[in-house]
């Protein structure tokens, strides 16, 4: 009997194989760019992204092994179970699925080995199935060793795959790297899998081997699969272009103001750190114009904020225009703004802030107003001025400060000299604004007495300030900057609570007064925080007496004398300060009923033998006992002064002779504080003391 059973060679079509390999790299590719996306979206967007991975994972292992198996002769008869062949579909879907969901979303990157490994073994479900639904007209046998050497190969590459992509996200070779892993795992796990099978043909006839259903099924496998691989990949490629274009517009905005469209602040500071290093190559300078509108407030006020916007883009738009060569301008916020050039020639430089200065001076025509504004520029050069890109900015600041303060009608350069006080002063007032946390601020208190008698009618509390570095600062020196770098409310409320709570303590009733700013008072809340700060420290109002000048009433005189009606409501004294200097109007004194007059220490310089003097202060003595105002003089410090206001009838005298300020843990001390109940404790922000 002629053995019939024969072990047949089976023959490849490298066409068919080379198809499959290409399918299979076209979808691995769409898989990577798939699965990145389910990894960094959020949870409903990587659920989504999620099931498109397993589709397009599915339709490449599908399609790879249905084109795979087109390029196998078997040399028998091969009919396909349409069934299984569906099931084996939803079997690669399910379990790539599960596989790049693990991946995915696990918490620790060896979840992305386990979800790997998930996806090896779908692939490996898919094929066997997939082999199921192969009906071959002989006997097929199965090589253990080449199965298990499949399954580990396939669930290996896919692990490793899905590793690289859960932990290289920084690196640039991910993508392909991942792309060939996916590609290896389900090739590999194919082709020695169909090494593993062996048929031994049954049919002797001329039964067709292989039916034209088979060949057409087959076909729209390939072309459905291939679809759907497309769709992937075009899927994969739009969401890409979206996410950068939408990365452009958010650096474009991240890097350009919304108003006026001109490099912001960023942009800024990358233009000048690109400008200094290639000047530093070419040998050039840099200059750099440091601008602050002028009047734009005015702008704001007049004709409301929309307003002051148009004026901000128009001359954003005149500023862009302008420009030529190695020049460049952005906005830094409000009205301020800078601008760049890159120059040989100092007449360059002087050109260029020019026309600048031109651009910002000259009108803005609009349907409602005209607005004439013009700037303050401040300029300088690096590496004249300035070393490094810090400084220089630091430096145009510096420059434009003085132009604003000098009200100066072209721009100002740079001047090493000129510019140094004002640097020490921006210094200064970075450190005053510290310095109450860190308890750098004291209270100091001078007695004053009756002129009469001696006792004791009270203290002034003098603000001393010691610099760790610098020392003692004058007031002289630091209150106006806290008045122009707009901390003197936190600063004025600040010695408010502190002599309040040192007076509340002291054994005696002396009564506290606090001396208020032109900006304090010109803050609407100033009554409410004087009655807050009472309720606070247990102060009675009736031990409480404030201090102001005459300039600080007629900056708005209806407004400061409502507000000043308002505190001598709550049973608070008012004092007019300063007294025979400066504004000291009759009329300020008839519709106001200060409780005392205070005479300047620098009226009463020369009070001692000087007849004019005297002469003056016997008319102010007069007018106070007319208006039933008591009168303290202060900068008393020689007993013939001290004579001459006890002669004269003077109420109350103040001066080193009567006594040096002192810390108030000595005041609390002090025995004879309560010979006068009713006498004043004076809180002075603006004396030197």
């Amino acid at each position: 009997m002629i053995r019939l059973a024969m072990c047949i060679a089976i023959d490849h079509d490298p066409w068919l194989v080379a198809l499959a390999v290409a399918i299979c790299g076209v979808g691995a590719f769409a898989i990577v760019q798939m699965f990145e996306r389910a990894r960094d979206g959020s949870r409903a967007h990587g659920v989504a992204w999620a099931f498109l991975v397993a589709v397009a994972a599915s339709a490449t292992i599908w399609c790879t092994h249905f084109v795979a198996m087109l390029a196998f002769e078997a040399k028998a008869p091969v009919t396909l179970d349409p069934v299984l062949t569906i099931a084996s579909l939803m079997v690669a879907m399910i379990g790539s699925f599960i596989g790049f969901a693990v991946a995915a979303w696990g918490k620790d990157e060896v979840f992305g080995a386990i979800g790997g490994a998930l996806f090896g073994a779908a692939i490996a479900a898919m094929h066997f199935t997939g082999m199921t639904a192969y009906r071959v007209d002989g006997i097929v046998t199965w090589d253990g060793h080449y199965i298990a050497a499949a399954v580990i190969c396939g669930m290996a590459f896919a692990a490793a795959a899905l590793t690289v992509l859960r932990t290289t996200r920084t690196v640039r070779y991910r993508v392909p790297l991942a792309t060939l892993l996916i590609v290896l795992a389900i090739a590999s796990l194919h082709f020695l899998a169909m090494t593993a099978m062996r048929i031994i043909p049954m049919a002797l006839d001329a039964t067709p081997l292989r039916p034209a259903e088979f060949n057409a099924l087959a076909l729209a496998t390939v072309i459905v699969g291939g679809i759907v691989i497309a769709a992937g990949v075009f899927a994969a490629m739009l969401d890409r272009q979206t996410r950068s274009e939408a990365l452009r517009e958010m650096t474009r905005m991240a890097m350009n103001d919304a108003l006026t469209g001109l490099p912001n602040r960023v942009a800024f500071r990358g233009e000048l750190a690109r400008q200094i290093g290639a000047a530093m190559v070419s040998g050039e300078r840099v200059g750099l114009c440091a601008i602050d509108l002028d009047r734009f407030k005015e702008i704001n006020d007049v004709h409301g904020h929309k307003a002051g916007d148009e004026v901000l883009a128009r001359l954003a738009q005149r500023m862009r225009d302008m420009l030529g060569h190695n020049e460049f301008v952005a906005r830094l916020g409000g009205d301020e703004f800078v601008a760049l050039t890159r120059f040989t020639d100092r007449a360059q430089l002087t050109a260029f802030a020019a026309r600048l200065d031109s651009e910002l001076k000259a009108p803005l025509a609009f349907p409602d107003f005209e607005a004439r504004l013009g700037a303050s520029i401040g300029v300088a050069v690096f590496p004249d001025d300035a070393a490094t890109a810090e400084m220089l900015a630091n430096n145009a600041d510096l420059a434009m400060y003085r132009a604003k303060a000098d009200a100066a009608t072209a721009p100002c350069h740079y001047d090493g000299q000129l510019d140094e006080a004002i640097r020490e002063q921006r210094e200064l007032a970075a450190d005053l604004r510290g310095a109450i946390d860190r308890h750098e601020l004291d209270v100091h208190y001078q007695v004053q007495t009756s002129v009469t008698t001696g006792e004791v009618t009270g203290y002034e509390a003098l603000l001393r300030w010691t610099h760790p570095v610098r020392g003692s600062i004058p007031p002289a020196v630091f209150i106006p900057l806290a008045e122009a770098n707009g901390f003197i409310l936190a600063l004025g409320e600040w010695v408010m609570r502190r002599a309040c709570a040192d007076a509340a303590a002291w054994p005696h009733a002396s009564k506290v007064a606090v001396n208020v700013s032109p900006l304090q008072l010109a803050h609407v809340d100033l009554p409410r925080l004087f009655h807050q700060i009472l309720l606070d420290t247990g102060l009675p109002p009736r031990r409480l007496e404030i201090e102001l000048t005459e300039t600080a009433i007629i900056a708005d005189r209806e407004r400061a004398l409502h507000v000043l009606r308002q505190i001598k409501a709550l049973g608070v004294g008012v004092a007019l300060d300063d007294f025979g200097t400066g504004y000291s109007s009759l009329e300020t004194l008839r519709v106001f009923p200060f409780d005392k007059i205070k005479l300047d220490r620098f009226f009463l310089a020369e009070l001692a033998g000087n007849a004019q003097s005297t002469a003056i202060l016997r008319a102010v003595l007069a007018l106070g006992k007319s208006l039933s105002i008591p009168i303290l003089a202060e900068g008393i410090e020689t007993p013939e002064q001290l004579d001459v206001l006890r002669r004269e009838g003077c109420d109350e005298a103040q001066g080193f002779l009567i006594g040096r300020p002192g810390r108030g843990v000595a005041i609390a001390a002090t025995a004879n504080g309560s010979a006068s109940p009713d006498g004043p404790v004076v809180t002075k922000i603006m004396g030197l003391g």
